[in-house]
């Protein structure tokens, strides 16, 4: 289940570009908390502390107590803007976690013992066929990522949905019903690996200048 972390915030009153860059202006981020059968409320973020749990990774799939001001609200990030040159923060929403409901989520694959995968050990190169799934998930059991064990893992193997144990109320929203996340391929063959090596020789004798007849005495 994703963690749970505390982020506090201040009410914001001006809406539009103008009151945006305002915001900015005070090394704050503009952002929005909506959804839950509530209004949309405007808010602003200190943009250090916003800044560093964007790039500390899972920011889509992390649970926040938002502190606004002294009411506290349970959110989940659904969206985020940078700024194209700087890729500093420029605005975020958040979407409110009601009790009961669930919402839709690009869960991250990860793999873990790829040091002891007997197919990675012969030298087999890791297929991640995807990187993120998307799912339907309760919003108290929001899972952090998807893990795949690679320790028995050899050469010539894939991993389908199907084998994985998704956690409690998750469902996938894949069409495809029982797709690929991964494959462990072979490494290249020794006429592989030659192909490219003796093709090189025969390119530079067709591109080299035929030599010229001695002169005769």
């Amino acid at each position: 289940m994703a963690a749970t972390k505390q982020i506090a915030a201040t009410v914001r009153s001006g809406t539009g570009k103008g009151a945006a860059r305002s915001v900015r202006r005070d090394n704050r981020v503009p952002g929005v908390i909506y959804g839950g059968g509530e209004a949309a409320q405007a808010i602003s973020l200190d943009y250090k502390s916003l800044n560093t749990l964007i790039y500390a990774g899972h920011f889509l799939t992390t649970i926040f107590e938002i502190d606004v001001e002294g009411r506290k609200e349970r959110v989940i990030p659904r969206d985020y803007q940078l700024d194209v040159v700087k890729d500093t923060p420029l605005h975020v929403d958040f979407l409110r976690l009601k009790p009961g409901s669930s919402l839709r989520v690009e869960v991250p694959v990860h793999v873990i013992n790829q040091d002891i995968s007997p197919g990675i050990k012969k030298g087999g190169t890791l297929n991640l066929v995807r990187h993120t799934i998307p799912m339907r998930v309760p919003a108290d059991n929001i899972p952090e990522a998807i893990t795949i064990d690679l320790a028995n893992m050899d050469i010539n193997t894939s991993v389908h949905i199907s084998s994985i144990v998704l956690p409690e109320g998750c469902k996938t929203l894949v069409s495809e019903k029982d797709f690929t996340v991964i494959t462990l391929v072979p490494p290249l063959t020794s006429k592989e690996e030659a192909a490219p090596a003796a093709a090189a020789p025969a390119a530079a004798a067709k591109a080299a200048p035929a030599a010229k007849p001695a002169a005769k005495k």
